[in-house]
């Protein structure tokens, strides 16, 4: 009896502990913090992050593993680990209140503070900082260097604090270098007492030469810029030997480029404003050998610069020969063998293989292939000069649609300065004069293929079959390879459902068959194609897939070294698949996934890699999808045997990152509860870096838990159901169902308070003493509406049996889709006492044919083969459309309705919204819009969020809490008041 006393004891305390938290409101948001930024050192030893708040000033941490210290830097972002793990380079942002000051004052971008560079010395725990840099960068592949370009001529006392700085730099320098010396000289030192003494006295005498160079540094130099905002294009350059500190400096500079390997570095300058007798150079600073080079001067333009892997080829595009007011201006490609030598030109217009009617593109990307052979490029149609007889005012204005255009209007628009852009593939053996085109109208996507060093390309095209897309949502594709010594073109497939893809060596390329269901490969060397999955007898797509049309691929992992086997996924398990399909394909996580219903997912901890080692232990990322539960799991690839639990639980892990030379992991794992940075050796002995949870701890937070009930149709559903941490199932409470399609996979993902874009905010309605249910809705091909009623009315009536559920207190509320759902569902029943719809398509015959206008696109495939679900077209099936459409049952609403639909919104368009709102105006029944000037499908100005939370929760208190309705609410916001009142006041 006493232990029952004392349990009851315990809840009641933990009770009155969780009661006595503050709800959380609409002012925490700014300050909510979250892990941002990540990255992890080669070697493992430490780690960078960032915590930033959602408005204000962040910091950034370098954490060190081994002593499980940190030291921070405010407002530090963009952080890049050296790749020798000596530095962090990171850029400080200015003050968020400074920043804010100046937007006030209407100052001009040139105007504005200016970010820094700092430099963290891992070894010596320094930091040195740099003012005004617009921009920085270090080698890829090698530590040693790093550059930073000033945003304009540096002020005296900037540049005293840079020398001093570049001063602590080169100190840092000879201490590291007095390392290897020391080791030396200990040889020659007799005896362990006298060893230590010497070690003592060097390290003394090294610290005690940093600590002045320390004391010699000036106060912090951000912000101190004094000089005229007014400067050139071109600033100061300063490049740094991170070993001696020493620096080397350049002037006029506009753009930079190290090599992958950090031997060398490309400089384009401009010509001084002040001075008609400057010109521009491109040179090339050798950083081993101290050396500058010239590789042009005297060019109008120079862009798209690009190193070979070695750092010994360079290429890229110039004008040079037309005067600065040229309407028509032709760009020729240039080449460097020798970074020692002068460019020479490589191809013009007129080059050997380049047709008539094109030229070098200024637009495309170069490419060294990987060995250094070829040089890929782009060349584009020549564009026509310009009319300048013509005057603008006196020329008609106006878009003309034709039924024969690959894409209509909009989408043509939409895409207009892409097609302005477009350039052709295009190839050059080093050594040959002749330029082998590659892609064309008909082949106008090139993918290359094993970095560039296979003897082909692999190109494809939706070209002839672009208008259905319309309607179908896709394109048929065809596919080809084409030779890079002559531009010889072979068909792979023609008219194919599938995205073709070559293998990492290039001996194969594959696709999936939609419409067949099963993978296939072509073999490069035979022409052959197989079906390599048909052996295969349990689904490779997504089973669940209830949109009437095909069902998408359960995904790939992966091919192993050499081509050898190519590695995918079912909806459970991988297998690994012969690409000749000369061996039975292997479950190699031995049916596991599928007998215990777990999903995995391949975690590719190194970015760079293009292939799975033959033996090589694979990381798998798991979700199980009976309790919803994360994990990782761990297989090797030789083997077929059940997959080793490494960790798995009431939590989702989204990102892993790996040392690249160490076995050390940083990941996030994350709940309801939390969402902090982890590190670890075998994410079963993990050390947690972050704790932004502790923010929460003062606020009344939240629960979440998977619940299932039986639908109308008989079929099991399941939701989240979200439940304040004070919840008392002895009270009742006002409940509001948020969906969208399915997202319980989603049972353990932390939801931050942040203002909302478009949905109601988790968790301040439940901090605030609401319920929150999210049910799965599932749907039949017509029946969208009706599969939305089955889903969240049954999930109504099934908790509104709860003791602690107020069924006379029920809302739903969502967005787009979700909203759509919302406007049916208040035509079909009465049981909500209030609703709110974001974006909803309120009349689908009048939505089916219009356009979503952010891309260009017609809106027919969504009714025909994707989201809306009808299956037909609307003079096939009329009926559905308007059976689903809740503006033809307007009348029969009787639940107050908030509607947002912006006038900006590039999906859906708004005048669903407004179809919606004046048909239940006409009828006088309770209809709010918020229409956000100039916003998207979703809002994006975080004034603007705000504004829509506190109205969302004013909307929903009045209804559901009966609290005073808000001015707004109440008498309308006149647009006499536009700009004065936001009419959010609370009317008593």
């Amino acid at each position: 009896m006493k232990y029952i006393l004392l349990s009851l004891f315990t809840f009641s305390f933990f009770q009155l502990f969780a009661q006595q938290k503050k709800s959380l409101t609409h002012d925490v948001y700014d300050g909510w913090k979250s892990v941002s930024e990540r990255a992890i050192s080669n070697n493992g030893k430490f780690v960078v992050y960032t915590i930033n708040p959602q408005e204000g000033d962040g910091t950034l941490f370098v954490h060190n593993l081994k002593a499980n210290s940190k030291v921070s830097f405010e407002r530090g972002y963009a952080a890049i680990i050296s790749q020798d793990n000596e530095f962090v380079f990171f850029k400080i942002k200015p003050k968020f209140q400074d920043t804010r000051q100046s937007k006030i004052k209407k100052k001009k971008p040139e105007e504005m503070t200016k970010d820094s560079l700092g430099i963290y010395f891992v070894a010596k725990d320094s930091v040195a900082k740099y003012p005004l840099v617009k921009s920085f960068k270090t080698p890829e592949k090698a530590g040693g260097w790093f550059a930073y370009l000033a945003e304009k001529p540096l002020p005296d006392t900037t540049k005293k604090k840079v020398a001093i700085d570049s001063l602590k730099m080169k100190i840092d320098g000879l201490v590291k270098l007095s390392d290897s010396i020391i080791r030396k000289s200990l040889d020659s030192v007799k005896g362990k007492i006298a060893k230590e003494a010497l070690i003592i006295a060097t390290q003394k005498t090294a610290n005690e030469i940093y600590k002045a160079a320390n004391d010699l540094s000036i106060a912090d130099a951000e912000g101190d810029d004094k000089s005229d905002p007014k400067t050139q294009e071109g600033t100061d350059l300063t490049i740094r030997n991170t070993i001696t500190g020493k620096d080397k400096n350049f002037k006029l500079v506009s753009e930079y480029l190290f090599d992958k390997k950090g031997t060398k570095l490309l400089i384009k300058t401009t010509k001084n404003a002040k001075d008609s007798n400057s010109k521009a150079f491109v040179i090339v600073y050798d950083l081993v050998k101290n050396d500058v080079d010239t590789l042009m001067r005297k060019f109008n333009d120079a862009k798209n610069f690009t190193f070979d892997e070695d750092g010994m080829q360079v290429s890229f595009v110039a004008e040079r020969d037309s005067s600065t007011k040229a309407l028509q201006k032709f760009y020729k490609l240039w080449y460097v063998k020798n970074t020692k030598d002068s460019a020479v030109l490589l191809a013009d217009r007129n080059t050997k293989g380049i047709s008539y009617g094109l030229t070098v593109s200024e637009n495309a990307n170069i490419k060294f292939s990987k060995d250094g052979k070829k040089l890929f490029f782009g060349i584009a149609p020549i564009v026509p000069a310009k009319d300048t007889n013509l005057v603008d005012f006196e020329l008609a204005r106006l878009d003309v649609w034709n039924y024969k255009d690959d894409y209509l209007q909009p989408q043509q628009l939409k895409q207009l300065q892409q097609e302005l852009k477009r350039s052709y593939t295009s190839v050059m053996e080093i050594g040959k004069a002749n330029v082998i085109q590659l892609g064309t109208d008909s082949t106008e996507n090139i993918v290359l293929v094993n970095e560039g060093n296979a003897d082909y390309v692999l190109a494809s095209s939706d070209k002839g079959n672009r208008v259905q897309s319309q309607w179908e949502g896709r394109t048929l594709t065809n596919a080809y390879i084409i030779k890079t010594n002559d531009g010889s073109r072979k068909l792979i497939a023609k008219n194919s459902h599938g995205r073709f893809v070559p293998s990492p060596q290039g001996n194969y390329i594959y696709w999936y068959d939609e419409v067949k269901k099963n993978y296939f490969t072509y073999n490069v060397a035979n022409a052959d194609i197989k079906n390599i999955t048909d052996k295969i007898r349990v689904p490779l797509y997504d089973t669940e897939n209830d949109v009437p049309d095909y069902a998408n691929a359960a995904g790939i992992t992966g091919w192993t070294a050499g081509d050898k086997y190519f590695l995918l996924n079912d909806e459970y398990d991988i297998w690994k698949v012969n690409p000749d399909a000369i061996e039975l394909p292997i479950n190699l996580t031995n049916s596991f996934g599928r007998r215990n219903k777990i999903t995995f997912d391949y975690v590719k901890t190194d970015p760079e890699k293009r292939f799975i080692d033959a033996d090589e232990k694979i990381l798998l990322r798991s979700l199980n999808k009976i309790d919803k539960h994360g994990g990782i799991f761990t297989v090797k690839v030789n083997e077929v045997k059940t997959p080793e639990i490494l960790t798995q639980g009431s939590f989702t892990i989204p990102n892993v990152l790996k040392a690249k030379d160490a076995m050390q992991y940083l990941f996030t794992s994350a709940s309801i509860n939390a969402s902090e940075l982890y590190s670890s050796e075998n994410f079963v002995n993990n050390t947690q870096l972050s704790n932004v949870a502790t923010q929460q701890n003062d606020y009344n937070w939240l629960t979440a838990e998977l619940m299932r009930w039986k639908m109308f149709d008989g079929k099991m559903s399941e939701g989240i159901l979200y439940k304040p941490e004070n919840f008392d199932p002895t009270k009742k409470y006002p409940i509001i169902f948020y969906f969208y399609e399915r997202n319980t996979d989603g049972l353990f993902t932390y939801k931050a308070p942040a203002p909302s874009a478009s949905t109601v905010n988790i968790p301040y309605f439940v901090s605030n003493g609401y319920l929150v249910f999210d049910p799965n809705i599932y749907y039949k091909t017509g029946e969208p509406g009706q599969s939305a009623y089955n889903s969240v009315v049954s999930a109504a009536k099934m908790l509104s049996k709860m003791p602690w559920v107020d069924s006379t207190r029920m809302a739903i509320q969502g967005q787009s889709w979700g909203g759509y759902q919302v406007a049916y569902l208040v035509t079909r029943t009465n049981i909500f006492r209030a609703a709110g719809a974001g974006a909803p398509v309120s009349n689908m015959t009048s939505a089916y044919g219009g356009i979503r206008w952010g891309t260009g696109l017609n809106r027919q495939f969504q009714y025909e083969k994707t989201q809306s679900r009808i299956g037909a077209t609307l003079w096939q099936r009329p009926d559905l459309y308007i059976k689903n459409s809740p503006l033809f049952a307007v009348d029969k609403i009787k639940t107050p309705l908030l509607l947002m639909h912006n006038d900006a919104d590039g999906s859906v368009p708004w005048y669903q919204g407004i179809e919606m709102f004046t048909a239940m105006r006409r009828l006088n029944k309770p209809v709010w819009l918020l229409q956000y000037n100039d916003e998207d499908h979703n809002l994006v100005e975080r004034k603007n969020r705000k504004d829509l939370s506190i109205r969302l929760a004013q909307f929903f208190d009045f209804w559901l809490k009966d609290a005073k309705p808000a001015e707004w609410m109440k008498n309308g916001l006149p647009a006499t008041k536009k700009g004065i009142s936001w009419g959010l006041d609370i009317v008593q």
